[in-house]
């Protein structure tokens, strides 16, 4: 009488219980690297972070995008310039709808300041910072960081009374100078 042993009908060869053997030893391994890796990557933004004016701010807009976790301090940098770009497009976004509503006597032509300096943080600073990092030439992105807190600043200043846009400019004033505290890292 034959019997059926089904552990017959498979008999790994020597190959593959090697690689099986690998493949099991190499897991811990592997996890082992990818924690050190996010560990690392953490370590970076906090040590990035502590060289900023505002630890806080620098490590709550850097933790909050998914593609520092792989970055360098120069993606740690792009990610902080699109930061000014959203706030830039938030403040002209916010300045445009106070414009269609009825401004105060004196705030239109604030608010049309402050439209053509944040307008000018999205056409000219935002720009000039993303090519010069990508071109590895840091001190032009140094440059359009600062003048992007200069604008913002300029924006509150125009404002003869209560600027409606206190929290966009402090804000970008905030940002600008944490991305030009990173970028000088690069110096």
């Amino acid at each position: 009488m034959l019997i059926f042993n089904p552990l017959l009908i498979f008999k790994p060869s020597s190959a593959t219980l090697l690689i099986q053997t690998a493949m099991t030893n190499l897991k811990p391994i592997a996890l082992i690297l990818c924690t050190l890796f996010i560990a690392t990557n953490a370590n970076l933004i906090e040590e990035t972070c502590m060289q900023t004016p505002n630890h806080g701010l620098c490590v709550q807009y850097l933790q909050a995008d998914p593609h520092s976790s792989d970055s360098d301090v120069t993606g740690l940098a792009l990610i902080m310039v699109n930061v000014i770009k959203t706030k830039a497009n938030n403040a002209l976004v916010k300045i445009h709808q106070l414009l269609q509503g009825s401004p105060e006597p004196g705030q239109k032509e604030a608010l049309n300041s402050c439209g053509d300096r944040y307008n000018a943080i999205l056409v000219a600073d935002v720009p000039q910072a993303i090519a010069s990092l990508q071109k590895g030439d840091p001190k032009f992105a140094v440059d359009g960081a600062n003048d992007a807190a200069i604008e913002a600043n300029s924006c509150e200043n125009s404002f003869s009374g209560k600027s409606p846009l206190t929290n966009d400019n402090n804000s970008m004033h905030g940002v600008a100078a944490v991305t030009a505290a990173i970028v000088k890292l690069l110096l």
